[in-house]
């Protein structure tokens, strides 16, 4: 798979993205993911040219890259799929749709299908445990899933046909959605609905039994 060079025109988004913080190496996480969405990874290349941007050196921004795990140093596909498998999507079937997704694409952990079109991740607590079992696809919610539902998803995507994410938009690609955690407003924030019913039950009782949160010390 080849990985596009670094443009000139890519580099003014690199400096767009540091010229918003009034520390310019503040930048350095948004920029990583402007890297991996025209990448699909972060490249050595990648990593020299945050590194020029923010005057840094590249052991420094090598450290950031490979620290966290949504930074990938290896060419993903073109749909990136996690299973939560930590302490409630496992009790509640995340292990099962681990297998189910492994089974089924015949990719381990951090692997791409030989066509390129998907990337898997054993992922830890993705903080949806109200609607558990939970995927993400190119980091959008497909929540209460399970093994025939998610492989139902997957025909879909082989497909191109239109997958709607739980409590987000419809499903692009992983390019996409890394260019939107890199901080350019892809404009479709008004078609996500912000909290599904489950996600509001605990506020609603809150409310009902006239709960609140106590005061933190020193707050009047």
């Amino acid at each position: 798979m080849s990985i596009r060079a670094i443009t000139e025109e890519d580099i003014k988004n690199l400096e767009i993205l540091a010229a918003k913080y009034p520390e310019r190496r503040s930048a350095l996480l948004p920029m990583l993911h402007y890297v991996q969405s025209i990448q699909g990874m972060v490249s050595p290349a990648g990593i020299q040219t945050c590194a020029k941007v923010l005057d840094l050196t590249p052991a420094e921004v090598a450290a950031v890259a490979t620290f966290y795990t949504m930074f990938k140093r290896f060419p993903m596909g073109k749909h990136h799929i996690g299973v939560c498998t930590n302490t409630l999507c496992a009790l509640l079937g995340g292990d099962e749709l681990w297998k189910e997704l492994t089974d089924t694409l015949g990719i381990g952990h951090d692997e791409t299908t030989v066509e390129g079109l998907f990337t898997i991740e054993r992922i830890e607590c993705q903080a949806a445990c109200t609607v558990a079992p939970v995927v993400t696809v190119n980091w959008e919610f497909m929540d209460s899933m399970t093994p025939k539902s998610l492989r139902e998803l997957i025909e879909k995507l082989k497909l191109g046909a239109p997958v709607q994410s739980t409590r987000g938009v419809q499903i692009t690609s992983i390019s996409d959605s890394e260019r939107l955690l890199a901080g350019f407003n892809d404009g479709k924030y008004s078609d996500s609905p912000l909290a599904d019913d489950s996600m509001l039950a605990g506020l609603r009782v809150a409310k009902q039994r006239n709960m609140s949160a106590p005061a933190g010390k020193g707050v009047k």
